[in-house]
């Protein structure tokens, strides 16, 4: 992360807000602009000092020399005991004319491998039954379903099942 991803932040979390239709929707995003810049500027400052040799729980995305999204992965899973603390990745495109080019497949493939030559061999991703690309970068990169929630997200008014995907290299 760099300082100028913060202002990146801001925007995406405050007016063009709609990558949340897609993670995680039935969690609105309801955040004002000061309350954004500080909380992300307090983040940049705690990453920012990070021993280079860390093992690195987010990465942002950089594409075309811009600044399009990030990757991180988390080992509290929901609706699911983890007790191995597998990590669970996640990935946003935050900038909407970038889905669907292959960014996010890509930098989702690589800090697999970055996490991998951390000594991390199985992997976990979840998500929901209507986000179809999601599925679609979780399929190219051999993971398999392995948890199914019926019908637990509610979604723009209809029922999709929560999802927890896991891959083991």
């Amino acid at each position: 992360m760099i300082e100028s991803d913060v202002e990146d932040y801001v925007r995406w979390f405050t007016v063009e807000t709609e990558w949340g239709d897609w993670d995680a929707p039935w969690e609105p995003i309801e955040e004002d602009e000061a309350s954004a810049r500080r909380r992300f500027s307090s983040y940049f400052s705690r990453v920012s000092k990070l021993n280079r040799d860390a093992v690195r729980r987010d990465f942002e995305i950089e594409c075309d020399g811009a600044h399009i999204g990030s990757v991180n992965f988390y080992t509290d899973l929901q609706y699911m005991e983890n007790p191995e603390q597998h990590p669970a990745v996640g990935i946003n495109i935050y900038e909407p004319g970038e889905r669907s080019r292959g960014a996010g497949t890509e930098a989702l493939r690589q800090y697999i491998a970055y996490l991998h030559t951390h000594g991390y061999n199985t992997f976990y991703t979840q998500t929901w039954s209507g986000n179809v690309r999601m599925l679609r970068v979780a399929e190219k990169l051999g993971f398999r379903e392995v948890c199914r929630k019926k019908g637990l997200r509610e979604v723009r008014g209809e029922r999709y099942d929560a999802l927890t995907l896991r891959l083991d290299l």
